[in-house]
């Protein structure tokens, strides 16, 4: 019973590390470190332990997106160039406080019923949004890793062509690797080998089994090599 209940668990809680963690790492460069993966970390894991408490959905998965990461940073750069950077915080603060105002409001208005009035193709065509945002930042990503970064000095060793082009070669077979092991594990239940328990167990568990394996192999490779 309780393998039931982990295998959901489990899933949904990579589901809303993972995307937290790599757009918390788009935040910190976005905004020079004023907010990163800590923060995003944080506050997700906080909203999500008072969401499931008082709103009765403990597995709806919670986090940060590209919509909001678009958001902070026209914030910073608002108050880069007025306010000034020291009082970013302060300044997204309360742009927050106002949100969850209008937010309470509708709520208490029951405003949620106007989605009766956008068909499917709405609510579609905002997911294709949100995974392509996800697949454009896997590839700038990736492509980061074969980039000299602004500011270093390209004569140094680890900036040359071969460990560039090993480096890249390295995350474009971690990616790919990690993709297609994660996809065919969720179909092991019409795998034509092993038991049943088994194909239940990869099936139920892969996809987070795949991500740490696949972590545990990156961080396995020499430093001189992903440098």
């Amino acid at each position: 019973m309780w393998l039931g209940i982990l295998a959901p668990t489990a899933y949904v809680f990579f589901a809303s590390a993972l995307p937290v963690i790599a757009f918390g790492e788009q935040l910190s460069r976005e905004t020079d470190g004023s907010l990163s993966t800590s923060e995003t970390l944080a506050s997700t894991a906080i909203c999500g332990v008072i969401h499931s408490i008082f709103g009765g959905q403990p597995l709806l998965i919670l986090g940060v997106a590209e919509p909001t990461i678009i958001m902070y940073t026209y914030l910073y750069n608002f108050a880069k160039h007025s306010v000034g950077k020291e009082l970013y915080l302060a300044w997204a603060g309360w742009v927050c406080v106002w949100t969850a105002l209008m937010l309470f409001i509708l709520a208490i208005f029951n405003a949620c019923t106007i989605i009766t009035r956008f068909t499917r193709v709405a609510g579609e065509l905002f997911g294709m949004l949100i995974t392509v945002l996800f697949i454009q930042e896997a590839i700038k990503d990736v492509v980061s890793v074969i980039s000299i970064p602004t500011g270093e000095n390209a004569s140094d060793e680890k900036y040359q062509f071969h460990w560039l082009y090993t480096n890249g070669l390295l995350a474009v077979i971690f990616s790919f690797g990690l993709l297609i092991t994660a996809l065919k594990s969720r179909k092991a239940r019409s795998w034509r080998y092993g038991s049943g328990l088994f194909r239940s167990f990869i099936a139920d568990y892969g996809v987070p089994m795949m991500v740490v394996v696949w972590t545990a192999l990156s961080y396995s490779i020499p430093s001189q090599f992903m440098a």
